[in-house]
């Protein structure tokens, strides 16, 4: 049994990992912090939780000394920035950490800085942190002590495009990738576009082609010394959860959808949590929500010399929370499936 503090509890990241770790075998959660809301009961903010808490938990102000000496492992769900620091403080303590921030994903702080607009305070850590996509760094999460879980949308479309490059058979830089997702990956946020009047009933694309998952989408999917370079598209979808991506890109040699789908079966062939689906079968959004599966399909355009890929996945789930949970799981030795579905 380990004992395993949130640090910045309230939103929805929060809320879902709490899901998780609750039901988890070998977890005790010892400490829910909130800068906001000290004080207060977790199942009177997360209400879906008021039946799975073993013992009802409060909220608290983040005492990095006093959470250090009852948490085997801490997940930092802050905004970037505070996260950063945040973590040092319980590194510096011997607590392993999982941030569920950006402030560890990219391995250049100048990318970081260009990025998120921030100069990183701590850069000498972005090599240590493990990158936590388990279906490419599994053995180095499970030596970790600082794990940077990745982003919703990069994990969807890494697990999707990955396969192409590494067999060689796509031009690096002919990948489009079409993204939408529901409402709760931009987090508890007062912004007009996420008002339940302009969501509701509407589609609309952001962050077109600026997006800050962007670097760390190619970042992860470099293979064999290629750089690739993407357009990125990601959209708002009028539901609460879940990330549909759709992969483009132009094929090195002709080759069939059942030759295609032949290279994904090989390479997620020991992956528990990444499904490929049969030929004329295409990932869906109600599949994916509350587990932390990855859905993959895929279909060549003979005609045109494309290849179509497309992932889906619970942003809240094997986009951030539950992925958390399964690397928490390997960096301290339990099945990695532990606790997850």
């Amino acid at each position: 049994m380990i004992r395993a503090s949130v640090i910045g509890a309230t939103g929805y990241t929060g809320g879902e990992l709490l899901r998780w770790l609750f039901a988890h075998p070998q977890v005790e959660v010892a400490h829910c912090t909130s800068e906001s809301s000290p004080g207060k009961s977790i199942s009177s903010i997360h209400r879906d939780l008021t039946s799975k808490t073993r013992n009802e938990i409060f909220t608290e102000k983040c005492v990095p000394e006093t959470i250090a000496k009852d948490s085997d492992v801490v997940f930092t769900c802050l905004p970037h920035g505070s996260s950063a620091r945040t973590a040092k403080m319980f590194l510096d303590r011997g607590v392993k950490v999982i941030d569920l921030s950006a402030d560890y994903r990219l391995k250049s702080a100048a990318v970081y800085k260009k990025w998120y607009g921030l100069a990183h305070p701590h850069p000498q850590l972005l090599k240590e942190a493990a990158y936590g996509l388990p279906e490419k760094y599994r053995n180095k999460i499970a030596a970790a002590r600082l794990v940077a879980n990745p982003g919703c949308f990069a994990t969807t479309s890494i697990l999707t495009a990955l396969p192409l490059l590494h067999y060689g058979l796509i031009d690096p830089k002919s990948i489009v990738i079409d993204a939408k997702s529901g409402v709760t990956g931009a987090g508890k946020k007062l912004e007009p576009k996420y008002l339940f009047s302009e969501a509701n009933e509407n589609f609309s694309a952001y962050g077109v082609n600026h997006h800050r998952h962007m670097p760390e989408i190619e970042q992860e999917i470099a293979v064999a010394g290629n750089k690739p370079s993407i357009t990125f598209v990601p959209h708002l979808l009028p539901v609460n959860r879940g990330i549909l991506a759709a992969v483009y890109a132009t094929l090195k040699k002709k080759m069939t959808t059942r030759q295609a789908l032949e290279f994904y079966v090989k390479f997620y062939a020991a992956e528990p949590f990444v499904a490929v689906l049969p030929e004329g079968v295409y990932p869906e959004l109600k599949s994916v929500q509350r587990n932390n599966f990855c859905q993959i399909g895929v279909k060549v355009d003979e005609r045109n010399g494309r290849v179509i890929a497309f992932g889906a996945l619970d942003n809240l789930g094997k986009g951030a929370s539950s992925q958390a949970v399964q690397n928490m799981n390997l960096m301290f030795g339990f099945d990695e499936t532990c606790g997850l579905y």
